[in-house]
C-alpha cells in the first residue's frame, strides 16, 4: 500500500498550551476593545494571527546562533548571510534590516516622492502605508480572477498586464518602480506564475520602470510554480527561486516568513545607485550596513533558514498542512479563497456573515466570534485593514473581506487543524444568529488595524 504523508521533521522541544473558558475570553476580548492584536499571548489557545516571526527554528538554526559574530562592522555572520542571499536570489548588493517593513522604509525613503504612483499586485498593509505616508499613491493591478473567491485558478496572485500598462502609460515619468508581491498575501496567499513574473518585468522595463519584488513568501511561490506551472516539475526550488529574480531590479524581504526566523529582513538589489542611496538611510534608521538592526547570531540563523526552506520536502510539509485545513473546511462547506494558499486559509467573511453590512466589518466580526468560540486568534485581512482613502478619508470597501488563518511554520500539528476547523464550523452553524458587527470607537490615521478600538453593536 502507498505510505501516508508525514512531516519532514521530528519534534525536539514542546511548549505547553492552556485552554480558557468562554467567560474569560469574553472579558479579555472586551478589555482588548474587540481587537485581537491587543490580546495577551497567554490569553490565546491557538495563535493564527500571523505566520510572521512565529515559526519554529531548527536544531541547525539554533546551532548557528552559537556561532554568531557580534562585531559591529564586517562580522563573519554578515558575509555568511550575504553569500546565501546571493546564492538564492542572485542579488549583487545586500543590506540587512530588522524586518520587512524596515526594508521598505529604507528603500522607499530613497525612492518614493510625494505625488508618485506605485502599481502593485495588491500591496500589503505596511507596503501601502509606507507609500501613502509619503503622499504617494498605491494602485492595485491584480488580475480580476482574485476577486472571485470560489474560482479555481492556479495563479490568482498574477498581475493584470492590461491594468499595469494603463497605469504606466497614464503616469509616465512618475512611476519610480512597481511592487510585485510573491505570494500575493492580500488576496489570499495566492502565487504568481513564472510566466507572469517575466511578462511583468518585461512590460515595466519597456516603460523604463524598475521592479521591486516583495519576497516574504518567495519559497512558497516557488513551490507552487514547481507543482502547478508547466515546465518546472523537474527543477529544484533553488533553481526556480533564482529564475524568479533574474529580471527583477530589487527585492525587499520580511525574513520572518520564508526565512523561518523570529526577526529579520533585508534589501537586495542589482542596482548600484539604489544600493548606495539605500545605505544613506540604513545607517541612521537601522544601523551599520553589515548588521542593519540584526544581531550576528540572527544573521547566521537566517542564512540557515533560507537554505532549509528552499528545499522541497520542507515546503511540501508546510503547504500540505494548509491544504489539510482547507480539506476540513470543504467538508463543512465553509467558503474560503480557492485554491488554498501557501501560508494561510482566507475565509470569505462576506459569504459566512451575509447579514452583516460592510460598514460593520464582517471579517473583523468573524475574527471576534472565532476567538470567543475556542480561543483561536486569527486576523482580519479586509475592510479594516484596507484603511481609509488618504484623500477622501472614506472607508475603502472595494476589495475582499477575509478572515486569515495564518499557520506558523513547524509549530502546530494536524490535530490543531482539526480544532480550528471544528471551531469555525461551530461559528458557521450559528451564523444566522450573528446579525450585528462592530463599530470603530478610535483609530490611528495610518495602518489602523493594529491598534483600532472597537465596540460590538
Amino acid at each position: 500500500m502507498e505510505l501516508p504523508f508525514a512531516e519532514s521533521w521530528k519534534i525536539k522541544m514542546v511548549e505547553p498550551m492552556r485552554r480558557s473558558s468562554l467567560k474569560e475570553r469574553q472579558e479579555w476580548l472586551a478589555q482588548a476593545h474587540y481587537n485581537v492584536f491587543q490580546l495577551k499571548a497567554e490569553q490565546v489557545y491557538i495563535d493564527l494571527l500571523t505566520d510572521s516571526g512565529t515559526g519554529a527554528m531548527s536544531d541547525r538554526q539554533w546551532a548557528e546562533l552559537m556561532l554568531g559574530d557580534e562585531s559591529y562592522a564586517g562580522a563573519t555572520s554578515f558575509y555568511k548571510f550575504e553569500a546565501m542571499v546571493k546564492k538564492i536570489f542572485g542579488m549583487k548588493y545586500v543590506i540587512p534590516t530588522h524586518q520587512g517593513r524596515a526594508a521598505e522604509n529604507v528603500l522607499f525613503s530613497y525612492l518614493v516622492r510625494e505625488g508618485n504612483v506605485i502599481p502593485g499586485n495588491a500591496h500589503f498593509d505596511t507596503t501601502k502605508g509606507h507609500i501613502e505616508s509619503r503622499k504617494a499613491k498605491a494602485i492595485d493591478v491584480t488580475c480580476d480572477d482574485a476577486k472571485d473567491t470560489q474560482k479555481e485558478v492556479p495563479f490568482k496572485g498574477n498581475v493584470s498586464l492590461e491594468k499595469l500598462e494603463k497605469v504606466l502609460i497614464e503616469n509616465k515619468g512618475n512611476v519610480p518602480f512597481m511592487v510585485l508581491t510573491v505570494t500575493n498575501n492580500t488576496v489570499g496567499g495566492q502565487p504568481v506564475s513564472m510566466k507572469n513574473i517575466k511578462e511583468t518585468c518585461a512590460l515595466c522595463h519597456k516603460y523604463g520602470v524598475p521592479v521591486v519584488m516583495d519576497s516574504a513568501r518567495f519559497a512558497e511561490n516557488a513551490y507552487f510554480i514547481k507543482t502547478r506551472e508547466e515546465g518546472y516539475a523537474d527543477k529544484t526550488i533553488k533553481e526556480i527561486a533564482l529564475e524568479m529574480y533574474t529580471d527583477v531590479d530589487a527585492m525587499t524581504m520580511s525574513a520572518k516568513k520564508d526565512g523561518i526566523v523570529n526577526m529579520g529582513g533585508f534589501i537586495g538589489t542589482n542596482n548600484k545607485e539604489w544600493y548606495e542611496g539605500a545605505k544613506l538611510f540604513c545607517i541612521p534608521f537601522e544601523g551599520y550596513v553589515t548588521y542593519g538592526g540584526m544581531n550576528g547570531r540572527d544573521l547566521n540563523a537566517l542564512a540557515q533558514g533560507l537554505d532549509e526552506n528552499t528545499e522541497f520536502d520542507m515546503l511540501q510539509t508546510r503547504i500540505h498542512q494548509v491544504q489539510y485545513l482547507a480539506n476540513l473546511l470543504d467538508e463543512y462547506g465553509i467558503p474560503y479563497q480557492r485554491p488554498a494558499g501557501g501560508h494561510a486559509i482566507f475565509v470569505d467573511a462576506d459569504k459566512v456573515l451575509p447579514e452583516i453590512p460592510k460598514e460593520e466589518f464582517p471579517a473583523q466580526t468573524l475574527t471576534c466570534e472565532l476567538y470567543l468560540e475556542a480561543g483561536i486568534r486569527a486576523c482580519e485581512i479586509g475592510y479594516m485593514l484596507a484603511d481609509r482613502d488618504p484623500v477622501t478619508r472614506e472607508n475603502r470597501f472595494g476589495g475582499l473581506d477575509l478572515l486569515r488563518l495564518a499557520i506558523p511554520r513547524r509549530v502546530y500539528t494536524d490535530n490543531h487543524m482539526k480544532v480550528i476547523a471544528a471551531a469555525l464550523k461551530n461559528v458557521y452553524d450559528r451564523r444566522e444568529s450573528i446579525t450585528r458587527g462592530v463599530a470603530i470607537e478610535w483609530e490611528a490615521p495610518l495602518m489602523r488595524h493594529f491598534t483600532v478600538q472597537l465596540k460590538r453593536l
